[in-house]
């Protein structure tokens, strides 16, 4: 395929690399099990030393806790267990120092049930605040107003019979949705925005941020067919009316006018579980004035498989607006770790995913843990904690299984926590996976990582480059960076032999043959994969 253009220039965002935390679990400062705010600024060396640009947190804003922050009952206050505005201010001035921005996560299609703005929704038909939320009438049978159902199973409508009304809700049913037809709304999300980038914050990642707008006559979603997604066959329709409705642009173009106007500009990252890359990108605008980064479901739900992979990329590549910029995430919160979902739990998978990852054009954005292969952990019944989890068990364990503590060192409390306190999620096997016994292993998947986005950082062809496509072997995927740069991934069980140019191998998951010369041919094992410099 035809190379894209260079990008020059290239802002923190698109040079960087992106590190998601989930604050309950990452470091716990004060012996109760929790992750908090003051962990993240005690583990600041170690992302420095890692080389990450930005770091993301999920929910810090108060909340009940039903879907673990994600029901926000207070969006300009500071979860209590997590600390106070004071650790927020010393987090972003510390993360600063080392060259950190910090991003925070926004949560507009809904809040809490418990938020001051849907008690006073719900308390009468006439109350002020009614609109701010999506209210209709049952159908003549006492039904829900239309067949949309909920995220988390069931129709996506409950009866309030306070008013005789229901209320919409796309997840649980204490995380009612917001009305974004209403100005008001918008404008108090405005200032929210202005909230947290006046206190220092570098962006935010915005959950679900296509879906925020539905139809204003609520009509019915039309059935899924056998071409749909997973998701859509699933609840037996398709998302055509709750969600990806067009209006939802003017929304991020006003949050994009917000963020620019800040010196530096903030940085707005959404969560676009978009099946239809198509409709993807066009979360960048028309004029590159929505999204700087949307987050590539197709891809991060694809096989590990050459072809696939290959195909997804490729096509965005072609979609993607001259001036926008993709992102790639192989790991979150919400979806089973990359150590899992793609390698099996393999050491070889592991390390071949997370240079397919810093090398591709784009910014990388990983999870805490997928730097030491940190795969998903066994959760039993009594100790989950995740309302889909406790509902679906045991069909389906949730999402605690990629939510557990991240493991420091093979101790006692794992260095998450204090030796004698209960963690709120269990560890796994401490000694198979922590950040101390790789720290200083040059074979190991953290020092593989770190070195990665070391080479990245220092190289434009591989930070700004373009991205073509090379001929090669079925299993195996061939691109060039930039002019000079070449990475090459082994997805298959059987070595595979690539014609190359003169040059030499700057990096592998083989650490023995970092600086290997080229000389005209080069042949990867099972599962390896390589970033070349060629001579010319």
């Amino acid at each position: 395929m035809t190379a894209r253009p260079d990008t020059t220039e290239a802002p923190w965002w698109k040079r960087g690399v992106l590190y998601q935390i989930y604050p309950r679990s990452f470091a716990d400062s004060n012996g109760d099990g929790i992750g908090d705010l003051r962990g993240i600024i005690n583990r600041l060396d170690h992302l420095e030393w890692l080389g990450v640009d930005g770091i993301w947190l999920s929910p810090i804003t108060v909340s009940p806790n039903a879907d673990w922050g994600y029901d926000v009952s207070d969006y300009c206050g500071v979860q209590p267990d997590q600390g106070t505005f004071a650790d927020v201010d010393e987090l972003i001035a510390a993360a600063r120092a080392r060259h950190i921005r910090v991003l925070l996560d926004l949560v507009p299609n809904h809040t809490s049930d418990q938020h001051e703005w849907f008690v006073d929704s719900r308390s009468s038909r006439t109350a002020r605040l009614r609109d701010w939320y999506v209210w209709a009438d049952p159908k003549p049978d006492g039904g829900a107003p239309n067949n949309w159902v909920s995220s988390f199973g069931g129709s996506a409508w409950t009866l309030d019979p306070r008013t005789d009304q229901y209320y919409l809700h796309n997840h649980l049913r204490s995380q009612p949705d917001l009305n974004w037809w209403n100005e008001d709304v918008r404008n108090a999300f405005d200032d929210i925005l202005r909230f947290w980038f006046d206190r220092g914050v570098a962006g935010f990642r915005i959950d679900v941020c296509n879906i925020i707008i539905k139809d204003a006559e609520l009509r019915d979603n039309p059935p899924a067919t056998a071409h749909d997604s997973a998701e859509e066959q699933l609840y037996g329709q398709r998302s055509v009316y709750n969600g990806n409705r067009p209006e939802v642009h003017e929304v991020i173009q006003r949050w994009r006018r917000i963020a620019d106007s800040y010196e530096p500009p903030r940085v707005l990252v959404g969560e676009t579980p978009v099946e239809d890359l198509a409709k993807l990108v066009e979360y960048h605008g028309r004029a590159n004035d929505e999204l700087h980064l949307a987050f590539n479901f197709p891809f991060i739900s694809a096989a590990f498989e050459a072809p696939a992979m290959r195909k997804i990329v490729e096509d965005i590549e072609s979609l993607t607006p001259p001036d926008a910029w993709p992102a790639w995430v192989g790991s979150n919160h919400d979806m089973s770790r990359l150590a899992t979902r793609w390698a099996n739990d393999d050491p070889r998978k592991i390390r071949v995913a997370l240079l397919m990852l810093f090398g591709l054009r784009g910014t990388p954005v990983i999870y805490q843990g997928d730097e030491i292969g940190l795969g998903d952990i066994a959760v039993d019944p009594p100790d989950l904690r995740d309302p889909l989890g406790v509902s679906y068990w045991p069909h389906y364990a949730g999402r605690d299984p990629m939510r557990t503590p991240m493991p420091w060192r093979h101790e006692p409390g794992g260095g998450f926590t204090d030796a004698g306190a209960t963690p709120w999620l269990p560890f796994g096997d401490l000694a198979a996976c922590n950040v101390a016994s790789q720290h200083d292993d040059p074979q190991s998947a953290l020092v593989l990582a770190r070195d990665l986005i070391a080479l990245r950082k220092q190289t434009p062809d591989l930070h700004s480059g373009s991205y073509e496509s090379l001929p090669s072997p079925a299993d195996v995927w061939v691109w060039r960076r930039g002019t000079r740069f070449v990475v090459a991934v082994n997805l298959s069980d059987r070595p595979a032999t690539l014609d190359v140019t003169e040059g030499r191998l700057r990096i592998g998951t083989n650490r023995g043959r970092d600086g290997e010369l080229l000389l005209g041919s080069l042949t990867l094992d099972a599962w390896e994969g390589v970033v070349t410099e060629m001579a010319y």
